[in-house]
């Protein structure tokens, strides 16, 4: 069955400058310029392989909202939001926090990102859409309530996860963050909110460093609503459906979410140079078919995928294409990406010492959920 897919983009998230990147980092002025990492070009690319494709006509698109300034202070405080509006007021612009870069007019760019989630809660709780694919930038689940972080300003799975529940009363909000780096800022927004169920998918030892440990299990009455899965450098297709099969699965059809909220890093994509994972395009559109799924199942389809991480300006655009035809239930004619040769060749099956690493968070969460009738 076909599904009513809104898409939020705005040309001005092409035009958050983050320079060459330079002087970002303490390299005692050795460090060449160079293309940064987080640039404009993987997402003008997936922008441009939707409309060459000819899949736009396919899709509802939605304008982003500006974020407002009582939405922004649910997630960050008040000082940090004005250091930001600050740094983007002058010519050079400024450093938000580590790797968070901070350019002339990020400002309004960063709220217009955050506002594209709140569009997108909008128009899937109105029944105007049925699930939406939001390609905002800058990302944001890095972001911490007041300090930016790994190309985050701010937080914008969070926003849109508040103004849910604030505009609609809902009381359980699922986020899951297959991102390839841990969702630190997310997970500190949530970390006491039993009303928010966490769930972060994210290679183990990489970025932020010493973060998204299996024993980070939330405090108080959150306490056992933020589930971080550490997977071992390597893990492809396979991984990532056993993981949702056994870890994934049995926490929604426990908690019952409202509304599901996808932070859509494609960076455990097999090609990304800032990860060491080897999923494929199709193995995003399984996973998002996994997804769609639940959402279906537990409520009504609201399932909104907000972008992410992702920097392999070739291979990014078809993980992304291919997440967008499996909320939308419908193929576009791209029917196999030119990486195809290569990637069909590379090893994506389930090891087990990624069985491990997932029976490794079932047991850590196995006195609050149930997950014996998944395992395989």
């Amino acid at each position: 069955m076909q599904n009513r897919t809104g898409f939020i983009f705005d040309e001005s998230y092409l035009w958050h400058d983050t320079g060459s990147g330079a002087l970002s980092l303490p390299a005692g002025g050795w460090l060449e310029a160079d293309v940064y990492a987080e640039n404009p070009d993987t997402k003008r690319r997936i922008k441009s392989l939707i409309d060459r494709s000819g899949y736009s006509k396919e899709l509802d698109r939605i304008t982003p909202s500006v974020v407002t300034q009582e939405d922004l202070k649910e997630t960050h405080s008040a000082d940090y939001i004005e250091k930001i509006k600050e740094m983007s007021d002058t010519p050079r612009g400024g450093m938000a926090g580590e790797e968070a870069i901070v350019g002339p007019g990020s400002y309004e760019i960063a709220c217009l990102s955050a506002g594209g989630g709140i569009a997108a809660v909008d128009k899937v709780m109105s029944g105007e859409v049925d699930n939406a694919y939001a390609l905002t930038r800058p990302p944001g689940h890095h972001a911490e309530e007041d300090k930016g972080m790994g190309f985050c300003l701010f937080n914008n799975v969070a926003i849109a996860a508040r103004y849910a529940r604030k505009t609609y009363g809902l009381n359980r909000v699922m986020i899951l963050d297959w991102d390839v780096h841990h969702g630190n800022g997310t997970e500190q927004s949530f970390y006491d909110d039993p009303n928010i169920l966490f769930v972060s998918i994210h290679q183990e030892l990489n970025y932020p460093p010493k973060s998204g440990q299996v024993d980070k299990t939330g405090k108080g009455e959150g306490e056992g609503y933020n589930i971080n899965i550490p997977l071992p450098a390597g893990t492809g297709d396979e991984g990532y459906i056993h993981t949702l099969e056994n870890v994934v699965a049995p926490l929604v059809d426990q908690f019952q979410p409202e509304l599901i909220l996808i932070s859509a890093g494609q960076d455990a994509s097999i090609f990304d140079p800032l990860g060491r994972m080897m999923v494929t395009a199709d193995g995003y559109k399984r996973m998002a078919i996994f997804m769609k799924k639940l959402a279906e199942k537990h409520c009504q389809g609201r399932l909104i995928a907000l972008h992410e991480g992702g920097y392999s300006a070739p291979y990014v655009p078809f993980c992304t294409l291919r997440i967008i035809e499996a909320l939308k239930g419908k193929d576009s004619k791209v029917e196999e990406e030119p990486f195809q040769y290569i990637v069909k060749e590379m090893p994506t099956e389930l090891n087990t010492h990624q069985q491990s690493a997932v029976s490794n968070v079932i047991e850590e969460h196995s006195g609050r959920w149930s997950f014996h009738n998944t395992m395989q």
